[in-house]
């Protein structure tokens, strides 16, 4: 075999435009380095400038004429468009801050109306609760005057039975003195 390389035409390539980059850079190099052709690229860079800025306002004059947008009104376009995106983005965000705090209100809203509930529900309750304590009450207060009805005849009744002990012993009394004083009737 042999020792040879075979031929590789992009290293030709490679080494050939080594060779003018380098010719290039020095040719530069050397316009640069000299005054006058620095004065004479300023006064043409300064032309061009000029001619640049008048083309530019004619360009601007002649689509304000012919109502076609420039440069600078898709520039302020597209500014507009990203400030009135951040906008909308941030009002959709206040928009989800809204619905999660009606969300919140609304489950506390449904909390309050099952104790409202649970409170009308009691109230019923008491409300029953009382109806029938103040019919036991009434019928409590009727069976007091009942007692109280019964309390006093049972006083009469015991007052009676007083009497009536007070009769059985004055006739005990009179049973006893009687025979004495039946003998003396006897003699009348």
């Amino acid at each position: 075999m042999s020792s040879k390389s075979p031929y590789d035409p992009y290293d030709s390539f490679k080494k050939y435009s080594e060779i003018w980059e380098k010719q290039i850079n020095d040719f530069l190099f050397l316009l640069s380095n000299n005054n006058e052709f620095v004065k004479m690229s300023k006064v043409g860079t300064d032309a061009h400038s000029l001619y640049l800025e008048a083309f530019k306002k004619n360009q601007e004059t002649i689509a304000g004429v012919f109502n076609i947008p420039t440069k600078n009104d898709l520039a302020n376009v597209t500014s507009l468009t990203i400030q009135t995106e951040e906008k909308i983005e941030s009002l959709e965000e206040q928009i989800w801050d809204l619905h999660d705090s009606l969300k919140s209100q609304s489950k506390e809203i449904e909390s309050v109306v099952e104790v409202s509930k649970e409170i009308i529900k009691l109230t019923k309750q008491l409300k029953t609760e009382l109806v029938k304590t103040k019919k036991e009450l009434a019928d409590s207060k009727n069976l007091q005057s009942e007692l109280q009805e019964i309390k006093f005849e049972l006083n009469k009744l015991t007052n009676l039975k007083e009497d009536i002990e007070r009769l059985k012993s004055h006739i005990k009394n009179d049973d006893q003195k009687e025979p004495v004083l039946t003998g003396l009737e006897s003699t009348k």
